[in-house]
């Protein structure tokens, strides 16, 4: 993380105008500077690109960007922190939650349980520390127009929470196409600093580059545009220490004769990108079950949980 004695106005090349557009885009932390690209921060506050990398060198040069021993690392992963998920065996699943700093993907079909655990993190991760939560507030991305604010009242009384408060803490934005997402996300940093934002919500990071790219042709370009895509979301969960979940659309695969042919959109690039990836599906009894594919220090397992009135709870 920075030092707290450096600002913004410390580095080199940054003037009071300059200075006040950062500030005035969201870059008011260092780091935040160091972990951008020139073509991104040049765009972002309207500059060239040859000043822009040298603001960007100068952040890395004051905050010592570089090679460091892992004791170091370890003392830094103090500062991530889990956001619960009301469900006791979906969080020890999950090492305790859904942490910052890190992207959690969740992949399954329609009516699995993805955009019902986004309801139910974007009320905990309001609640105190104590409570599981982060004290925080929270970006959605809707992309498949279902968020539903009901949903989220329901959740609210039953953590005994004011919903019209609840509900103020949660900024919803409608993206129409996978460039207008793309630019949701690099429009983030403002509306981080300004509103203390803790859990950005992404349902579903798919559905627009699906249906804006369509074919064989357009294969490559896509998976370009979502890897930049999802290198800006780890670039925020960095910087802010935030957490992010984005939940996935899935495909058949007629031509798997034995498993489940269920494959998630995607790819190799959100496949490597995604910290923790778990497949839902339904279970026995209007259950659900959440299997942990992917994580880097975190065996594979499953969890049951059950979608209630109230929210997500154990079975």
């Amino acid at each position: 993380m920075p030092k707290k004695e450096i600002t913004v106005d410390d580095l080199p090349g940054v003037g009071e105008k300059i200075g006040e557009k950062l500030k005035e885009i969201g870059y008011t932390d260092p780091m935040a500077i160091a972990v951008s690209s020139p073509s991104e921060l040049a765009a972002l506050a309207d500059i060239g690109e040859g000043q822009a990398a040298k603001i960007i060198n100068a952040a890395r040069q004051k905050l010592e960007i570089g090679y460091e021993t892992a004791d170091k690392i370890l003392e830094r992963r103090t500062s991530v922190a889990k956001i619960a998920t009301g469900c006791k065996n979906l969080d020890s699943l999950l090492g305790g939650g859904l942490e910052t700093q890190a992207i959690t993907e969740a992949y399954g079909q329609f009516g699995s349980g993805k955009t019902q655990i986004g309801f139910q993190v974007a009320v905990n991760v309001q609640l105190p520390k104590d409570a599981g939560g982060l004290g925080g507030n929270v970006l959605w991305v809707d992309t498949e127009n279902t968020f539903r604010p009901e949903r989220i009242v329901q959740i609210a009384k039953g953590l005994k929470l004011d919903p019209e408060k609840t509900l103020k803490n949660i900024l919803v934005a409608r993206a129409f196409n996978s460039e207008h997402q793309m630019l949701l996300v690099e429009k983030a940093p403002e509306m981080i600093e300004q509103n203390k934002i803790k859990l950005i919500i992404i349902d579903s990071i798919t559905s627009h580059f699906r249906a804006d790219f369509i074919g064989r042709g357009e294969l490559a370009n896509r998976q370009q545009k979502l890897n930049k895509h999802l290198h800006q979301l780890q670039r925020l969960a960095d910087a802010y220490n935030l957490a992010i979940y984005i939940t996935n659309q899935v495909m058949a695969r007629p031509d798997m004769l034995f498993g489940d042919p269920t494959s998630p959109i995607g790819g190799h690039v959100l496949a490597h990108q995604a910290t923790y990836r778990c497949y839902l599906r339904r279970g026995r009894e209007n259950t659900r079950v959440c299997k942990l594919v992917d994580s880097p220090g975190l065996p594979e397992n499953e969890a049951v949980f059950k979608i209630t009135e109230t929210g997500i709870k154990d079975v």
